[in-house]
């Protein structure tokens, strides 16, 4: 196991440092897919209380073997219409919404006394034909939909942009999100996440708008698998 409590307080260093410099604060989403509920609970024993996972059944398991802890799960992989339910019942937020027909299944599910699900609409801001995500132009559709539900609460947006090395390219996509973020705070209230940018690029993602980051090879180490 590679968590150690230094890795998590240097990031958080970081984290505060970019946030400070861009002028508004930013979350630490720790992704901890592929790695062992024994270190969800080392970095949960050092005040890590938010994580995301890809996958429904792994999360699931490793809810069942922390239900003890008072912890924060976040969906950011892909969802299949067939999981809707689960995900309604066992996850705090589900950051990879992106389909029309998904949104009154989520509803349906939600148990009442758990509150709104909060969501996130997953944009494919570069337009990749391997990445979920929706276009641009249909994030009004999608916002509107999930406003009208009361058993899910509309948060913001999330984005994967392509991984090029080129740092110029990434901080543009960032840019084009920070643009839809703001338009959606133009019209919904109670926006306030805009989830982008992972191990390598989460410092010039809040420096374009992010309020959230995903980081997980820089907190566990390499992955396992894939």
């Amino acid at each position: 196991m590679n968590v150690t409590e230094s890795a998590r307080a240097a990031i958080l260093v970081r984290i505060e440092a970019a946030a400070r410099a861009a002028g508004h604060g930013a979350r630490l989403l720790a992704v901890s897919k592929t790695q062992p509920a024994d270190a969800v609970r080392v970095l949960a024993a050092q005040g890590q209380l938010a994580f995301g996972e890809n996958y429904v059944q792994e999360a699931l398991a490793k809810q069942r073997e922390l239900a003890d802890l008072a912890l924060e799960w976040h969906l950011i992989g892909p969802l299949q219409s067939n999981k809707c339910r689960e995900v309604a019942l066992h996850f705090d937020w589900l950051q990879s919404l992106d389909r029309l027909k998904l949104v009154a299944p989520l509803a349906h599910h939600r148990p009442r006394e758990r509150g709104p699900l909060d969501v996130l609409i997953q944009v494919n801001i570069d337009d990749e034909a391997s990445k979920s995500g929706c276009a641009p132009q249909d994030i009004d559709a999608l916002a509107a939909a999930i406003a009208a539900e009361d058993a899910l609460r509309l948060r913001g947006l999330m984005a994967i942009p392509a991984p090029s090395p080129d740092l110029t390219a990434r901080r543009d996509a960032f840019r084009r999100m920070r643009v839809l973020f703001d338009a959606l705070r133009g019209t919904h209230a109670g926006i306030d996440t805009l989830s982008m940018g992972m191990s390598d690029d989460f410092e010039l993602a809040i420096a374009e708008g992010a309020t959230m980051v995903r980081i997980g090879t820089a907190l566990f180490g390499a992955r396992k698998r894939d």
